[in-house]
């Protein structure tokens, strides 16, 4: 985004043309053997000046006007000094701009012109090598300066660049996240409302209290499917704080509502669990019961959660029996699950298990401390 200049930035050409013509009679007062600025000479003290209006629209053509009047203020026989600020601070940003090669090429030109000039063309004697020398070392400075503020600038931009870039891809990743827990939760809840709802239509008549029992776990499954939409939507919009979100402390919960008959165990020693392990594991034991809901309603699961020293092994098998639902449409459920766990280093395989099916993660955690 591009800022006003500021006052002083806008006021600088009329500050250098001041100073220049101002200082240029004191310099005259030094130079006996120089020649007066005339009218002409005024003018030449002040183009190089307003030239620098230009200096960052146009650094290459101001740092040449400015040269240009130098040059032709001194050959004229005026005074040395003050016409020379013009030309510096043309050149320092002609450099910090990126015209590099300009400027050196420029400086090369200017330097060889003061040299012949001061030991050839000059109608005094030669001011010796020492003024030489100077001559370059003010040059080397402007160009020593005006390189490292050039690269300071080029490395904040550089790490503003790389900054956003970043933000960007996590502001990405985190809508992707987002996208992956309201597919989750809502492929869940509606399979499990599906599958409940056909088991409440085929009981009502002839066994209404299972019925009731089937249109109960709807109305739960529903209240927490609108429950969590409402949760993401509200992150999504204003970055409102999220209810907890689903964790391995509610699977007895999530067995209760999937409808099935869920046996639980749990080897080794349980211990508190990074908050992405925690609902990549919840995730992963919610889709297969859903999966399970899905394809064989009917079939006995059995979910196992075994903490090791490294390593928590989820593992969801199903007996394989029942009828399976109407089919709902594809999904991606498995791919969605496997890459959950490659997310966090960890391994998922799904497959057929005897006449029925089982899914096995295994997801790093943190080695077990006395």
């Amino acid at each position: 985004m591009r800022t006003r200049p500021r006052w002083t930035d806008r006021m600088l050409p009329l500050i250098v043309g001041a100073a220049q013509v101002a200082s240029n009679y004191g310099a005259e007062d030094n130079q006996p053997d120089r020649l007066p600025a005339d009218p002409f000479g005024v003018s030449l003290l002040l183009a190089g000046p307003l030239a620098l209006a230009m200096r960052r629209s146009h650094p290459v053509s101001t740092l040449l006007v400015t040269l240009a009047t130098t040059f032709v203020f001194i050959i004229r026989g005026h005074a040395y000094g003050p016409i020379f600020f013009s030309p510096v601070i043309a050149l320092y940003f002609t450099v910090v701009l990126g015209h590099r090669r300009v400027a050196w090429a420029a400086s090369v030109v200017a330097y060889a012109f003061f040299v012949v000039y001061t030991n050839w063309l000059a109608p005094v004697p030669s001011p010796g090598l020492w003024h030489t020398i100077a001559i370059a070392a003010v040059m080397g400075i402007v160009l020593a300066v005006g390189e490292f503020v050039r690269a300071r600038k080029e490395r904040a931009a550089e790490h503003a660049r790389v900054t956003e870039e970043e933000s960007r891809r996590q502001a990405s990743e985190e809508r992707l996240t987002m996208a992956q827990e309201l597919h989750d939760v809502l492929a869940h809840n509606i399979s499990l409302i599906h599958v409940q709802a056909s088991t409440a239509l085929h009981l009502i008549d002839d066994h209404p209290e299972q019925a009731r029992t089937a249109l109960t776990t709807i109305k739960q499954a529903s209240k927490e499917v609108l429950t969590e939409m409402r949760s993401l939507i509200g992150v999504l919009r204003d970055g409102a704080p999220r209810s907890p979100a689903g964790g391995l402390d509610r699977l007895d919960e999530l067995a209760g509502r999937s409808g099935l008959d869920v046996t639980r165990r749990v080897t080794g020693r349980a211990r508190p669990l990074p908050s992405g392990v925690d609902l990549a594991g919840y995730r992963i034991a919610q889709e297969s019961l859903t999966n399970v809901a899905r394809h064989a309603p009917g079939s006995a699961v059995e979910l196992l959660l075994e903490y090791g020293a490294r390593e928590l092994l989820i593992r969801i098998t199903d007996s394989g029996e029942g009828t399976p639902a109407e089919n709902l449409g594809g999904g991606n459920g498995i791919p969605g699950m496997k890459e959950r766990a490659a997310a966090l280093g960890g391994t998922l395989t799904a497959g057929r298990h005897g006449r029925g099916f089982r899914v096995e993660a295994r997801l790093p955690i943190p080695e077990e401390t006395p």
